[in-house]
């Protein structure tokens, strides 16, 4: 195979040509500290609000809401911690889901040894977590509700408009990690009545080492870094404008052809999934079946999940990238996904699984090799049960 199928969009993307070209000035020539006063200085200022305005006019926020931040896992750190620390006198509770990112759960796993109560909201079989149990869970000590909008691995999107009409009825703050939705779906804070959104760039073809917290004004909220005081004072550190330019630019892309480009991945997602399911035996999807990202398939095959390493690497040898799983959590090959668990497989299940996850450079003719590729390879495995 002479080109490379690339199906692992879900864990980054490339960059995207037109968001290099507009970083390339900022670095090479424009290469200044945004706190600088001279013309250099001020250029990465301007040009810093130029991109923060951009970046805020797709989420119906201000501005000065927007708080740019060295990745996602970042911003989730933060808008835990920070909450958390800076609500302690009002109470030391906090209501997560039972399949957020593992830079939520560890956080929280991390605030339960410094005093802080964590309730996991349980998923049902199609990773929608239960509403009413969180309504339930909300109690005056209840300083945060963090409920991802759409699964990284299974890509099941969470009614994040119902969430927050609850968690602003109850006058309790609201976070949400969107790493996976932004740019694919539209958000709107206010509808949504989100206190605090996650944000990255690299999963929308921007570069690797930027990521935003949009944090509502009058949200309190405590610094995870400490410093020189930029960002507002809430995020010390030199901001990387290059990247910032290129987080901009890449968003500024998504959003213009945001509904041509939803509904292009989401009848390439489907056929592939009809067509996958039909044809492989004892296959299953993973997620829900309609509520999910337009971009997601993450299917199980019984019988071949002690197979799952072995299939990704001679589909790799095949020149084709898909995942098991999330990216991060491949950093601990001893653990079964939590996120399958969750849903209901048993620990042998929650190991077999195969993330597929489309982009914007993936053609019908990339889908059409990977569904004949896939399929042949398979039938080199070894099934437990015959």
């Amino acid at each position: 195979m002479q080109k490379r199928i690339y199906l692992d969009n879900a864990a980054t993307t490339p960059i995207d040509d037109l968001v290099l070209e507009a970083m390339m000035p900022f670095l090479k020539n424009e290469f200044g500290n945004a706190s600088s006063l001279h013309s250099h200085g001020t250029i990465a200022k301007d040009t810093l609000e130029i991109c923060r305005y951009k970046i805020a006019k797709h989420l119906g926020a201000s501005a000065e809401e927007i708080i740019f931040t060295s990745s996602g896992t970042e911003s989730n750190n933060w808008a835990i911690k920070g909450a958390a620390f800076a609500n302690r006198e009002k109470g030391n509770h906090i209501i997560v889901s039972s399949i957020e990112h593992d830079c939520i759960l560890n956080t929280c796993k991390w605030l339960e040894t410094q005093g802080f109560f964590v309730t996991y909201i349980p998923v049902d079989k199609t990773g929608l977590i239960d509403i009413e149990r969180l309504e339930k869970c909300i109690n005056k000590k209840t300083i945060l509700v963090s409920i991802m909008h759409a699964n990284n691995e299974i890509g099941t999107i969470q009614p994040l408009e119902e969430i927050g009409k609850i968690c602003k009825e109850k006058g309790t703050n609201f976070h949400s990690d969107a790493c996976q939705t932004f740019g694919k779906l539209p958000l709107n804070v206010n509808k949504m009545n989100i206190d605090l959104l996650t944000l990255n760039s690299h999963k929308i073809y921007g570069p690797k080492g930027v990521g935003a917290l949009f944090i509502r004004k009058g949200t309190n909220i405590a610094p995870l870094l400490h410093g020189g005081g930029q960002e507002f004072g809430l995020r010390s550190s030199t901001e990387n404008i290059a990247g910032i330019v290129g987080f901009a630019k890449a968003a500024d892309l998504c959003f213009e052809n945001i509904e041509t480009e939803t509904k292009r991945l989401s009848d390439l997602r489907i056929n592939l999934t009809k067509t996958l399911l039909s044809n492989i035996e004892n296959s299953y999807l993973n997620g829900h079946p309609e509520h999910r990202l337009p971009n997601n398939i993450n299917i199980g095959i019984a019988g071949l999940e002690g197979e799952t390493i072995r299939l990704l690497l001679l589909l790799d040898e095949l020149g084709i990238a898909v995942s098991a799983g999330s990216a991060c959590s491949s950093n601990d090959n001893s653990n079964a996904s939590h996120v399958l668990k969750a849903i209901g497989l048993n620990p042998f299940e929650a190991r077999g699984s195969i993330r597929i996850s489309l982009g914007r450079f993936n053609t019908q003719s990339e889908i059409d090799v990977f569904t004949e590729v896939f399929q042949n390879s398979i039938k080199n495995l070894n099934p437990i049960f015959s």
